[in-house]
């Protein structure tokens, strides 16, 4: 039986063009990794920065079948190093998985590893926990609860609504656990604030501010569940619309504006530019038609596919193309019972949905796909997609850049192995090295 190292390392050699970090990366995000309990966090009390769970679960299992990594979170994010694969700087969004043939635990120097099938492969390093998580709002909740930040540091993730209102089995999208992540969290008895009022957006804003004396945080994400009605008695590009007119009057220019959101018609997209946004995310999720309509059935229902691709093209008159960047779930193209089968299918699916986007000046960027338990697609697909799938999508999508003459896109930090911070696939990690 093949071991998961005779499979990274045999992806490694047939594809030498991909860089071995992001090889190894994919697998990490797409399957999860294990943490003894010497490497989990003492949450806010402690030196290392704690998984935020800021808007999905991005684990394997449960919060009650975490056990300790329940009570001692692990860390938001690992960055791996040397190693018999000499890795470069790799930042890796933690996926907690305790069945993971990955474990990061201290080896016997007492130095912290991540080890694959009981080998060392890299060092691992952990985020410090930041200066402005250790204070508190005016009525006691944390920096974190309200103002996460992700990608070491690089990004605030505003999740204003943590709920979706695409709702039950025949609207939620298949794949995703933000309803579930809601409930788990509030039974548990953990604080999940639900709608963040925007006076309590600013003050933690306030707070990062004048603690980030390093200005690592250089861009904000507003985003949350899709609201079919109303909020507060708001609409979808009013109700987050109203969190970055009130960031930007209050630090105008400190932090690149993003909202990620629904398709929405030309009018509510030019109210969120108006309001300050700079990039816009909506996100299409899958390319298949038949596979968004089954896998995405409120987005189908209440806008429809050919509907939403029409207005990501009508978005770029008002942002420019450079600056509407839809995000699609990598690997749940090959989710059973419905999706392809093969790897070759499944990449030429996905790779004329970026060619579809890509020749009009949009590049979409992805998620690498973490099969959480509580969704369908997670329990019919606990393994998610095969390996082979998420690195050729990435030699798939640096061609179908390079083809159209694109660059990696803004608003998500350098780029290029061994520099790139964005940590929940690695399509930054394969672009050419920049700086911003």
């Amino acid at each position: 039986m093949e071991s998961r190292t005779d499979l990274i390392e045999d992806l490694m050699s047939r594809f030498p063009h991909v860089p071995r970090e992001a090889v190894l990366k994919e697998d990490l995000l797409r399957g999860g990794l294990a943490f003894d309990d010497a490497a989990l966090t003492d949450n806010e009390h402690g030196d290392v920065k704690p998984k935020s769970y800021f808007i999905f679960s991005f684990d394997h299992r449960t919060l009650p079948e975490l056990g300790t990594a329940a009570l001692r979170r692990p860390p938001e994010e690992i960055v791996l190093t040397g190693g018999p694969y000499e890795l470069r700087r790799t930042v890796v969004s933690v996926r907690t998985n305790p069945s993971s043939p990955y474990r990061v635990g201290t080896d016997s120097d007492g130095r912290l590893r991540l080890f694959l099938d009981g080998r060392p492969i890299a060092d691992v390093g952990l985020p410090p926990m930041p200066a402005y998580y250790r204070h508190t709002l005016a009525n006691g909740k944390s920096v974190m609860e309200v103002a996460p930040t992700i990608q070491w540091g690089y990004l605030i993730y505003l999740t204003a609504f943590r709920v979706c209102q695409y709702f039950g089995a025949k609207e939620e999208c298949q794949y995703c656990d933000i309803n579930h992540n809601w409930r788990q969290h509030k039974q548990a008895g953990r604080p999940y604030t639900g709608v963040k009022p925007v006076d309590e957006v600013l003050e933690a804003l306030e707070i990062i501010n004048r603690h980030d004396v390093d200005r690592a945080s250089q861009a904000y994400t507003l985003t949350g569940g899709s609201i079919t009605s109303q909020v507060n008695g708001l609409a979808e590009a009013d109700f987050y619309g109203q969190y970055a007119q009130a960031i930007e009057e209050r630090f105008p220019g400190r932090w690149i504006g993003k909202v990620v959101a629904q398709a929405l018609p030309r009018a509510d997209v030019q109210r969120f530019h108006d309001y300050g946004i700079r990039i816009y995310h909506p996100n299409y999720e899958v390319w298949d038609k038949r596979l968004f309509e089954l896998y995405c059935p409120g987005k189908e229902r209440y806008v429809g596919r050919e509907e939403w691709h029409r207005r990501i093209l009508d978005s770029a008159e008002v942002f420019g193309p450079r600056n509407v960047i839809p995000n699609f779930v990598a690997g749940v193209e090959m989710a059973a019972p419905h999706g392809f089968t093969s790897v070759d299918e499944a990449i030429d699916s996905t790779t004329e949905g970026l060619d579809y986007f890509m020749s009009r000046g949009i590049t979409p960027r992805f998620t690498t796909w973490c099969p959480e338990p509580t969704t369908p697609l997670g329990r019919t697909n606990p393994q998610g997609a095969p390996l082979e799938y998420h690195v050729r999508l990435l030699e798939a999508y640096r061609a179908t850049m390079d083809a159209h003459g694109l660059s990696s896109p803004p608003g998500y930090g350098p780029a290029g192995p061994g520099r790139a911070v964005f940590s929940v696939s690695s399509f930054m990690d394969t672009l050419p090295s920049t700086d911003s």
